[in-house]
């Protein structure tokens, strides 16, 4: 058995030779997001990628209220639900730095930095993107530029001996942990606003970037550790806002992307890849950005099979029933009752914003669906549909792919099923465009 961690090894070794393999990464901790891409890496026999980011899980809990060896067990319930292979399965940490803490002083913030990466490494994740690229309370400098590469370089080290003497102590002598550095990271969740066109990262910075920390490394006798740097993150001119898609363009990246293969096992990792076609998803792994993020379009998919769904129901069942679910209006009441998570990411007058809730590509709404009464309702809407079950012919109407593969018999017309599928549609574009889809 190849582990997933030499089978991710052996794809970015495949690369750079020209060959049009990559890998997607899910971003994303919601159980029907994980449970469908279990399905799809099933099917196509492959290694699945899930990542959890610093935000998300840290060693006090993080938004999701995990902790690393929290996320590890809940993701291996769900694998081991879908009779997924433990093997199979790589856990990945992303933007694993003092992004959290950027209100505190520098070496308060690393601190706590260093507390994350021991964190994520004890508890099993093999993928560690170290991420110092931000400017913290105490930091001079020019914050609308980035931090420069040296300041970012000398933490990025600091934090990669933690996780290397972690690795040491807790895990196994021989070091096996897979890095990622980069400093220019896109906007979490896509752009906020209009933009004509996104730039690619320029290539002498890439090439500063890596030239600065490979010396910060060899500096600090981490050269083992260097040799397992695989990816460098940079802007490939992908972006997303709430209406709008920055579709990848090739001659606008392609000096970029033959930089990468004048360093040795490197390749590009790229975020915010999200709604990008499989043509342009194709075309990214085969320029050596061969690692590619996906996370709001996987929920953005859930939420519309949950909205078509619900559709059906008030179809079947009438829209004065009482025993509607009320899901689209749950989602709206909870929002509105805890709009930390969305206010300063939408702008508009209410009707906008109204809209952007439910819409938006950002999808603000996946930090909503774990509220109970949510769940409840989700709950009520799957319990309607079991009792009565949407005609072929309404399935059509709402959801016209499942319908599809509901009479091919791929799938059935149970909403957990049909939830699944859709969200399927989303992971099997990248598992084509990564070339994962043929075992």
């Amino acid at each position: 058995m190849i582990s997933a961690r030499d089978r991710l090894l052996s794809c970015i070794a495949h690369n750079r030779t020209g060959t049009a393999k990559g890998i997607y990464s899910i971003c994303s901790a919601h159980p029907d997001v994980l449970e469908a891409c279990f399905g799809q890496a099933l099917k196509d026999n492959s290694i699945l990628l899930i990542e959890s980011t610093s935000n998300q899980v840290d060693q006090f809990g993080g938004y999701t209220g995990m902790k690393p060896a929290d996320f590890v067990a809940y993701v291996n319930a769900i694998a081991d639900k879908k009779g997924f292979p433990g093997y199979r399965l790589l856990l990945g940490g992303d933007h694993l730095g003092p992004n959290a803490w950027q209100a505190l002083p520098a070496e308060e913030a690393l601190s706590r930095a260093e507390g994350l990466i021991e964190a994520y490494v004890k508890a099993g994740y093999i993928k560690i993107h170290l991420d110092a690229s931000m400017f913290c309370a105490d930091d001079q400098g020019d914050r609308s530029g980035n931090l420069p590469d040296e300041i970012v370089a000398a933490r990025t080290v600091r934090l990669c001996q933690v996780a290397e003497n972690t690795w040491k102590k807790h895990i196994d002598p021989v070091p096996r942990l897979i890095y990622i550095i980069g400093t220019e990271v896109p906007v979490p969740g896509g752009t906020k606003e209009k933009e004509e066109f996104v730039r690619p990262t320029a290539p002498e910075d890439a090439v500063n970037t890596l030239e600065v920390t490979k010396k910060f490394f060899l500096d600090a006798s981490l050269g083992d550790a260097w040799e397992r740097v695989a990816g460098l993150v940079v802007q490939p001119g992908v972006e997303f806002g709430d209406d709008q898609v920055f579709g990848y363009r090739r001659d606008k990246a392609n000096i970029l992307s033959n930089k990468i293969l004048q360093y040795k096992n490197l390749v590009y990792e790229a975020h915010s890849t999200d709604y990008q076609t499989e043509t342009s998803l194709k075309a990214l792994v085969e320029d050596h950005f061969c690692i590619l993020k996906v996370g709001p379009w996987l929920t953005f998919a859930l939420r519309e099979a949950l909205f078509a769904l619900e559709a059906m129901e008030q179809e079947i069942l009438g829209r004065h029933h009482p025993e509607l679910s009320c899901l689209a209006d749950g989602l709206e009441k909870a929002m509105m009752q805890n709009p930390g998570h969305w206010k300063k990411y939408y702008q508009g007058n209410e009707d906008q914003l109204k809209f952007k809730r439910k819409f938006s590509f950002s999808d603000r709404s996946r930090y909503y669906w774990t509220v109970p009464e949510l769940l409840k309702s989700k709950n009520r809407l799957f319990n309607n549909l079991r009792k009565h079950k949407p005609s072929l012919s309404l399935l059509s109407q709402f959801m016209p792919e499942q319908f599809y593969n509901a009479c091919g018999g791929v799938i059935t017309t149970d909403p957990e099923d049909l939830l699944h599928d859709h969200i399927r549609t989303v992971a099997g574009i990248y598992s084509r465009a990564c070339g994962m889809n043929m075992g």
